[in-house]
């Protein structure tokens, strides 16, 4: 859940909209499209019979609005490394919930990770891997304890000074290349205090509802496109990254290697 430093290892005139189509394992095709005036709004999906859901992935611009609920939030500020909403993406897609109904969430990630996020939640959607919520951190004021107690998928943070736990220049979160799946399930362990968080019920690990298990589904999906699980020396079952210190994501490994 959080960066650590390597102690712990942890821790334009106009703008142009692009949107990713993703109904498959791959991304689709970019289309341009007017940008929306505001967020996707979130709410529940009926299946029906006639049509089965899909993921409906889209690749969209962080708005003028949600990056200034950002910055109000604390999550952007001078020793950051992402300064411009247009280093980051929304991907705006379906997912199924521990209940069982297709639901509308929105991830922020990095622009240059975005495409790779939309193919492996597809994945995830296609497969029902549930996930509890999926809303952007200033939802939570910035606050990454109150996201994770809220069992929320987390991504881009920049956080506070009160929260930071590595360099933002080298963090993952805070370049926009992390996410946290399902905390309550996937605890983190907080080596300051020993402690379990946001809570120590999944400590002991075995199958089931949206837990995360070494060589399943969810670490298959991710580590295909060449992110890494609990990239730090103590135990973060929730967490991926493209690497520690954050740099430029250059697309999955090539098969032929």
């Amino acid at each position: 859940m959080l960066d650590f430093s390597k102690i712990a290892r942890r821790h334009v005139p106009k703008v142009t909209l692009v949107c990713c189509l993703v109904s498959t394992s791959a991304c689709g095709a970019i289309t341009e499209d007017k940008p929306a005036q505001h967020p996707e709004p979130r709410h529940t999906l009926a299946a029906t019979k006639a049509q089965r859901p899909e993921a409906d992935a889209r690749i969209l611009e962080v708005t003028p609005d949600q990056w200034r609920r950002m910055v109000a939030a604390g999550m952007v500020y001078k020793e950051c490394p992402v300064s411009s909403r247009s280093q980051l993406r929304r991907v705006v897609m379906n997912h199924y919930g521990f209940d069982g109904k297709v639901k509308r969430g929105t991830l922020v990630v990095n622009t240059d990770v975005a495409e790779s996020v939309a193919r492996i939640f597809t994945i995830l959607f296609n497969e029902k891997f549930p996930i509890r919520s999926m809303e952007p951190l200033e939802e939570f004021n910035g606050d990454d304890h109150a996201s994770a107690k809220a069992d929320n998928t987390s991504d881009f943070n920049c956080r506070r000074p009160d929260q930071i736990n590595a360099p933002a220049p080298e963090s993952p979160h805070a370049n926009g290349r992390a996410i946290d799946v399902n905390p309550m399930e996937n605890p983190w362990k907080d080596p300051r205090c020993g402690c379990w968080s946001p809570s120590g019920k999944f400590r002991q690990r075995k199958e089931g509802p949206g837990v995360i298990l070494k060589g399943d589904l969810l670490w298959r999906t991710f580590v295909k496109e060449g992110w890494v699980w609990q990239d730090i020396r103590g135990v973060d079952y929730m967490h991926f990254d493209t690497g520690y210190p954050s740099k430029h994501y250059a697309g999955p490994p090539s098969r032929d290697k």
